[in-house]
């Protein structure tokens, strides 16, 4: 099974950067390349524990829909969601949060199986990978983007003192 493990470091506060990390509106502005929307279950705002998310993409040329729960969850340092329905076989994705010296690392773990045994671990190998790391690697790239601009207090509240 592949992992992706990605780190990013954020001049931003753990509280900003855990919140923009599960803001259904940061995740479709990350994601307009695949036409991504929120259909069921918490389509904007944040999603919290226990809550769900559909979304609907286009990836590959084909239309999928696939539908997360956040199945842990410890404010601002840790948050898992897991795929419940949708083409692949398995999708873990852990979130970990550190503060250190005034900024904070953001560490991704992305578990992922494809499905359809051995041609499923083929096409992970050859593309699928490569193309998953891509899209985690922009969504990061906008957190942080956002994180560290102004843009932050548009989706997040503005009044907040983080």
């Amino acid at each position: 099974m592949p992992i992706i493990h990605l780190v990013t470091e954020i001049n931003a506060p753990i509280e900003r950067c855990f919140d923009l990390s599960r803001s259904i509106d940061l995740h479709l502005l990350s994601t307009s390349q695949t036409n991504e929307k929120a259909i069921a279950g918490v389509t904007k705002g944040l999603i919290g524990p226990d809550q769900e998310v559909t979304w609907r993409a286009r990836h590959l040329g084909i239309y999928q829909n696939l539908t997360s729960r956040i199945t842990a969850y410890d404010y601002p340092n840790y948050f898992e969601s897991k795929m419940q329905k949708g083409a692949f076989k398995k999708i873990d994705h852990r979130h970990v949060f550190e503060q250190k010296d005034g900024h904070t690392i953001m560490k991704d773990h992305f578990d992922f199986e494809a499905p359809l045994g051995i041609i499923g671990k083929i096409v992970s190998r050859l593309f699928l990978f490569s193309y998953m790391k891509t899209l985690l690697e922009i969504r990061n790239r906008t957190i942080k983007q956002v994180a560290e601009s102004e843009q932050w207090k548009l989706l997040l509240n503005k009044d907040s003192s983080i």
